[in-house]
């Protein structure tokens, strides 16, 4: 059996380093922008030129989502100066591509009281996440740790709280297949109205969702592909449903957690197949809905 010994970390300031510095973190975070822990993003920008404001250090998107976030690295302390040119470089980043859903992140070392005061006097207007950033050393090896202080997604904008664009059946059909948006029918029908029959489907540009009287009720919507149909129930994450998930094998995406979705990709056969465990899935999302 093996013993465990405990080793004292080692933490050591980026800032008043001689090799390492600002660029180098931007690199391993370009690499691997998992090592945030805001999910799996990929990167799309770096050093993004912002008219006469400099440039944004990072700009990442998640994979299957039109969710963007424009990251400023800082080393030591967060600063007012700082704080104000990672909200300025995220309003610009929104209104030259309003289709995006954007959130401001910045990265510090340390998070100060300072910068929460800053923060406060927005009243929780800006969808910002804020980061803290430790480094470790261990013999000649360097570890970066990434802790989330604060989070003001959620607090901010729901998709219900801002009419989204509006589309039609034909932009589906054509962004999909006809077929998939066929499947979206199917799940309305056989799963969605017997919990409400006054439930429809709602066209928009970046989604289809459900509707009672014109008004939207999100607890499922979907993403008609070209091959399958993406189906997004909005639930809190627990280990219980995932893992009756990964035990039927469904195909899975990851869990966004931001709008806290369970996202799956399902074709004709899936509807069929797992019905007792989708038709289960839908109704606790509409339980939790009312």
């Amino acid at each position: 059996m093996t013993t465990l010994s405990y080793l004292k970390p080692d933490h050591i300031s980026l800032k008043n380093h001689t090799e390492l510095n600002e660029l180098w973190v931007q690199n391993l975070i370009a690499e691997d922008p998992s090592i945030l822990g805001l999910g799996e993003l990929v990167l799309r920008d770096r050093e993004r030129i912002q008219a006469g404001s400099g440039r944004l250090d990072l700009l990442l998107q998640e994979q299957e989502s039109a969710s963007r976030y424009e990251v400023e690295i800082q080393l030591g302390k967060t600063n007012e100066t700082h704080i104000i040119r990672t909200i300025e470089y995220w309003d610009m980043e929104r209104k030259r591509f309003p289709q995006y859903d954007h959130t401001a992140v910045i990265v510090a070392e340390e998070i100060t009281g300072r910068f929460f005061n800053v923060i406060g006097l927005f009243n929780g207007a800006i969808p910002l996440v804020a980061i803290q950033m430790q480094a470790v050393k261990f013999e000649n090896k360097i570890m970066l740790i990434f802790t989330k202080v604060l989070d003001l997604r959620m607090a901010v904008l729901t998709d219900d709280d801002d009419p989204p664009e509006s589309t039609d059946r034909a932009y589906w059909e054509k962004r999909g297949t006809k077929q998939t948006v066929d499947l979206a029918d199917q799940v309305l029908s056989e799963f969605i109205q017997p919990l409400n029959p006054k439930l429809g489907l709602k066209y928009n540009k970046f989604y289809i969702g459900l509707q009672e009287n014109g008004q939207p009720n999100n607890f499922v919507s979907f993403r008609p592909k070209k091959s399958t149909l993406s189906v997004e129930v909005r639930l809190d994450q627990s280990d219980e449903i995932q893992k009756m998930l990964d035990e039927a094998g469904i195909d899975l995406l990851p869990f966004d957690a931001k709008w806290r979705r369970y996202r799956l990709r399902v074709n004709k056969d899936d509807l069929k197949k797992h019905k007792d465990l989708l038709g289960d899935l839908f109704q606790k999302a509409y339980q939790r809905s009312l």
